[in-house]
């Protein structure tokens, strides 16, 4: 198996043709205290409440599925589109949208005008989110702009669900231009947070095979087969609010929360996986830097630069 050296290096060598005008020097001239001013709000706010980290890098990740890294995410629904807060896979799950304003604010003070997009937002907050928590930082391409409209229905198709098998999780990463080692590393943000009951029950009670028994039964403790939809387990069960590479420690032992995580070790067809798995599990270290480099190409995925879209005053509509 090649080496997770390897895979970073071929990270930036795919991906560095997609970066168009995105650079990570972007701001430095126009606002120099717009990255600072991200990092002094994540952190207060992950202090708090450290699974806001975790909030944070998935509203980057379901920002950046859907049409590209355009922060159409944060829309609220307009008279013209209903956006993608109340698709299937973001509705009553994704939080974290009033760190997000509240970055907006005092970056746009700090800046003197609105010069900072929302989507750039996102990126640099997940980034800010992950090293917070205790994982290695990566630098963030900056230079994107917003989208002036959002879609629910390409919410519902373009966001892998927690229900996916392995092939369907590699075909929906494939589609975005994202590798096997793509999907593999990025997984790894799942260290993070937690998941409700509703997302993970059918596992409990439907797949035997692939679970730690002691480890179902405490879940179901929590996690009745009726009832409970909104009760929260970690998926990470060692360490849900640090960064680390227990979530891959924990595939190994079939202690998957969601059925999604379990594919990767054990799954139909997961050679490939199984061994970066293992590897991941074995070197946090490289895990963290394949972990970076993945950010890095998912947040290149069809940004909006130049003149397309706009730099959105208020992160949560269009610009009038």
């Amino acid at each position: 198996m090649a080496t997770a050296q390897m895979f970073f290096t071929i990270f930036f060598v795919v991906m560095l043709p997609a970066q168009g005008l995105l650079t990570p020097d972007f701001y430095d001239a126009v606002c120099p205290q717009a990255l600072p001013t991200i990092r002094a709000v994540v952190e207060a706010a992950v202090s708090l409440q450290p699974r806001l980290g975790a909030s944070l890098v998935r509203l980057h990740f379901h920002d950046c599925f859907v049409n590209g890294c355009d922060g159409s995410v944060l829309l609220d629904d307009s008279a013209t589109f209903v956006g993608e807060k109340t698709a299937a896979p973001n509705n009553n799950s994704l939080r974290g949208f009033e760190v997000i304003d509240d970055i907006k604010a005092v970056v746009n003070a700090a800046c003197f005008g609105n010069v900072v997009s929302c989507a750039d937002i996102l990126a640099v907050a997940a980034r800010d989110s992950i090293v917070a928590l205790g994982g290695s930082s990566y630098e963030v391409l900056l230079g994107r702009r917003d989208a002036t409209t959002a879609s629910m229905d390409d919410a519902n198709a373009d966001i892998p669900t927690p229900f996916f098998g392995l092939p369907d999780l590699l075909a929906k990463f494939q589609s975005h231009g994202l590798a096997v080692e793509d999907l593999v590393a990025l997984s790894g943000a799942h260290t993070l947070g937690y998941a409700r009951c509703a997302l993970f029950r059918d596992r409990l009670y439907n797949e035997t095979s692939t679970i730690d028994s002691d480890f179902a039964s405490a879940l179901q403790a929590r996690c009745p087969r009726t009832g409970g939809d909104d009760e929260l387990s970690p998926l990470d069960e060692t360490s849900p609010a640090v960064f680390d590479a227990g979530y891959y420690r924990g595939l190994l032992q079939n202690k998957g929360l969601l059925h999604s995580d379990q594919q990767l070790f054990g799954g139909d067809g997961s050679g490939d996986t199984d061994a970066l798995v293992q590897h991941y599990s074995e070197n946090p270290g490289e895990f963290m830097a394949d972990f970076g480099a993945a950010m890095i190409k998912m947040g290149s995925i069809s940004p909006l630069t130049g003149s397309d879209g706009e730099i959105r005053e208020n992160c949560r509509w269009a610009n009038a």
